[in-house]
């Protein structure tokens, strides 16, 4: 599985996102490649998820990927119920 964290620029912020995505998946006993890129590059990026905030998932609409809103990159209660209802049911 294929997991994208996605933030502006696709630095600081999604790098935080995909290293607590990383631990929330591990908790769980999910495998994940999960990789943090710019909103840019994940439009044109395959995966099965993708991760980021609702400003920018306007511009990731019609990827083929399942886009879960995260607001709160630091907030891991809010990272695992994530992935609890998109990831760890499906």
């Amino acid at each position: 599985m294929k997991v994208l964290s996605v933030c502006g620029l696709g630095q600081g912020t999604s790098l935080i996102l995909k290293m607590n995505v990383e631990q929330a998946l591990s908790d769980k006993g999910i495998r994940a490649d999960v990789e943090h890129v710019d909103v840019s590059s994940a439009s044109s990026m395959s995966a099965d998820y993708i991760i980021t905030s609702n400003e920018l998932a306007e511009g990731l609409e019609g990827h083929s990927a399942k886009v879960i809103i995260v607001n709160n990159y630091f907030d891991m209660e809010e990272i695992n119920q994530a992935v609890d209802e998109h990831i760890a049911k499906a």
